[in-house]
């Protein structure tokens, strides 16, 4: 007899992995499938991990073209933030849909518990999703199976119903309980994984949108340091230790300015310009010299009444200038944060 195939839906969490565990127990061979958008957190859930502990292999699925079609405009609107969550779900189901018919599988698996996200996993959302992905029938949630209307695996007798869950809501101690039963040890704590569920970067990625059309680089930047508004489409970066320091830097592009005190220990700054126009209206000077005073403020210094010698360089062509300043006020900064 022919083993039956299926596609596993993987976010990189504990639910996701348990989903895995729970189907390899009725011998059925599994495929990660991993989506990933320019919003995803790519750190949780290594190949390594997946591949040699689950003992499946994976796919990583890039779907950001597909995702920004439907990230200003979703059907279905958004959640608390910009974070268009059922319609993202109907597109990975989709996604996932055809990827099951490419490798010829039986159906699709999810991590998602009938009632742990108020917008997508409601027992109306899930069915709802479902269907609209047109694979609905198809797709099996083994941690919360027992509380859903049976699929077609389940009745074709592909997957044995019996040995699914009745886990709901948000608490995590079934989860927890069957981690430590199987030996499951590293998992990462629960998270959204998508920045656009944090209010902040939501913030900061509405403001972007005023500025200009955003390129990946733009949404990496939007993931560290502090950021302030210099002007309207001038933006300034900070910096909040060594590891935002290096990212900052590495993210720089060649008409970004950098801005970094010589004596005192602190950040590294990036000033990006989206408008030279404005820039030119403004005076560059004017721009750097306020750049200035926000970095010093961040500065490892004596007192706030010290001054500071920042040096403001371009990408690969040395120092532009070198600023003394005082730092601005914090009532100051705060005004111009994001």
């Amino acid at each position: 007899m022919k083993k039956v195939k299926a596609i596993a839906m993987f976010s990189g969490g504990l639910d996701s992995i348990l989903a895995i565990k729970l189907i390899k127990k009725q011998n059925i061979d599994l495929i990660g499938l991993r989506f990933e958008t320019p919003f995803t957190d790519t750190k949780s859930g290594s190949h390594a991990y997946i591949e040699e502990s689950l003992n499946i292999s994976l796919i990583r699925k890039d779907i950001s073209t597909d995702f920004q079609k439907i990230l200003f405009n979703p059907r279905h609107g958004y959640g608390k933030n910009i974070n268009p969550c059922i319609d993202c779900r109907i597109l990975m189901f989709r996604k996932a849909g055809e990827m099951m018919k490419e490798k010829k599988a039986s159906f699709i698996v999810s991590g998602e518990v009938l009632g742990q996200r108020p917008m997508t996993q409601n027992k109306k959302s899930l069915l709802m999703i479902s269907d609209k992905s047109n694979y609905g029938e198809w797709i099996i949630r083994p941690l919360s199976a027992l509380l859903l209307p049976e699929t077609e695996p389940e009745k074709r007798g592909l997957v044995d119903r019996s040995q699914l869950l009745d886990i709901q809501g948000r608490s995590r101690k079934r989860q927890i309980e069957l981690a430590n039963l199987w030996g499951i040890k590293s998992y990462p704590a629960p998270a959204g994984g998508c920045k656009l569920t944090e209010p902040g970067f939501s913030k900061r990625l509405k403001d972007l949108l005023t500025k200009t059309k955003y390129a990946q680089n733009d949404i990496d930047l939007l993931k560290v340091g502090r950021h302030f508004n210099i002007d309207n489409r001038v933006k300034l970066v900070v910096g909040r230790n060594e590891r935002e320091n290096n990212r900052i830097y590495s993210l720089a592009r060649h008409k970004d300015y950098l801005l970094s005190s010589g004596k005192y220990k602190g950040p590294i700054s990036l000033l990006r310009i989206y408008n030279n126009k404005i820039a030119a209206d403004i005076g560059i000077d004017k721009l750097l010299d306020l750049a200035s005073k926000i970095t010093a403020r961040y500065c490892d210094k004596p007192s706030l009444s010290s001054l500071i010698d920042i040096n403001i360089t371009k990408l690969n062509s040395g120092l532009y200038k070198k600023n003394y300043v005082l730092s601005l006020p914090d009532q100051e900064i705060n005004k111009l944060r994001i």
